[in-house]
């Protein structure tokens, strides 16, 4: 099951998320051959006119998904409530791709005054 978490950002301005991912054991995760995806929507039943897609990047042998918006994109964004999730996905050893949800909730966009 992802794990929740509320996150503030401000209108207008440069965000980065950085994730540190770890076994269920505590070890750091190894990342290599897996792709990360995550999206931010108004709401779960919005279409996809209306989803910002995060830029992510892997630190593969250190465990780390850094998710990024830049300021045009969230200067975009609508100051309120916003909910959001990050995928990470890998081909096991028989071919099947694997999906699993790492995190999810809510993102509350505050409004920017200097625009």
């Amino acid at each position: 099951m992802a794990r929740y978490e509320e996150i503030d950002i401000d209108q207008g301005a440069d965000v980065a998320i950085e994730l540190h991912l770890i076994n269920d054991d505590g070890s750091v995760k190894n990342l290599s051959g897996h792709d990360c995806a995550a999206k931010l929507k108004r709401s779960y039943n919005s279409d996809s006119s209306d989803t910002t897609d995060f830029t992510v990047s892997l630190q593969d042998s250190d465990g780390i998904a850094t998710l990024a918006l830049t300021n045009a994109q969230t200067d975009l964004l609508k100051s309120g409530r916003y909910v959001y999730d990050v995928e990470l996905s890998y081909v096991d050893s028989g071919g099947s791709t694997i999906i699993e949800r790492i995190l999810e909730g809510t993102i509350t966009v505050s409004p920017s005054v200097t625009k």
